[in-house]
């Protein structure tokens, strides 16, 4: 499986730690389905001109993601802060607005969408801001979406006509919720809906039939990147052509490997103030 991730990179600030870890959701993905075994796996985004960036490209360097179409632009990284609570949760305490991920789009180019081609997935998050380059990506390419915790009505309707994989998170949700959130999404007629629920079973449908995934019982330092890992390790599986519950059950494993040490993936770095 080659898989592609277009949009958001971050560092995560530990603000305990005073340090920081390589993250956001696309990147995430990616390295997580490079463990698990992907043939190929690159990243397409905008990075800064910090050291949070630099720091960035050297952990995907260090996981053999190439990112050579990616753009660079004057500016700081996204740097959300991150508290840790006793549970191993992370809690986002909030960022800079003044990043280069907020002030500059990527617009993907007719070079760009040549070589996207020649993955067999594009992995998008709603914190990629790609919203408007999903049709034109969609035509070249079969599209991943994470949607987070960020599915009104409105939004599944300007995202899912464009996307073939959907993953949510709905540890919030009520079974009530989480049917009426299946009801909505099933005109769109997507290939996969994954819905990832913190410590409770995953819910996932594929060809009308759903499929439960306990989670992988584990010691929880830190939960960052769970449901990013989950995703990684489930498309690598599926996009190989293993059967759905294989593919669950490795994304199960995926997820809970990644709760036992803090960041996303790894690589801590000291702040310097």
């Amino acid at each position: 499986m080659k898989i592609i991730g277009i949009g958001d990179n971050v560092v995560d600030v530990y603000i305990d730690q005073n340090v920081f870890y390589p993250g956001g959701n696309c990147v995430n993905v990616l390295v997580n389905a490079k463990r698990n075994g992907a043939e190929k796996a690159s990243y397409l985004g905008i990075f800064g001109t910090d050291d949070a960036a630099e720091h960035i490209k050297y952990a995907l360097k260090q996981e053999h993601i190439s990112f050579d179409f990616s753009r660079t632009t004057v500016g700081k990284s996204g740097h959300p802060g991150v508290n840790i609570n006793a549970l191993g949760d992370r809690v986002f305490v909030g960022g800079p607005r003044d990043t280069v991920q907020h002030i500059v789009k990527l617009n993907l180019t007719e070079n760009d969408l040549d070589y996207i081609k020649g993955f067999d997935v594009a992995h998008v998050s709603r914190y990629s801001s790609m919203e408007s380059e999903l049709e034109k990506l969609s035509k070249v390419i079969s599209v991943s979406y994470d949607f987070s915790n960020g599915y009104s009505e409105a939004y599944l309707s300007q995202v899912c006509p464009f996307i073939d994989y959907a993953f949510l998170s709905a540890a919030d949700l009520s079974d009530e919720a989480i049917e009426e959130l299946l009801k909505t999404m099933k005109p769109y007629n997507l290939k996969v809906i994954g819905i990832t629920r913190g410590a409770q079973p995953a819910i996932f449908i594929y060809n009308d039939k759903r499929y439960i995934q306990e989670p992988v019982a584990t010691q929880v330092v830190d939960t960052m990147g769970a449901g990013d890992s989950f995703i990684g390790g489930f498309l690598r599986a599926f996009m190989d052509g293993e059967p759905i519950e294989t593919a669950l059950a490795l994304a199960a494993s995926s997820a809970a490997k990644t709760c036992g040490f803090h960041g996303g993936f790894g690589y801590p770095k000291n702040m310097t103030s």
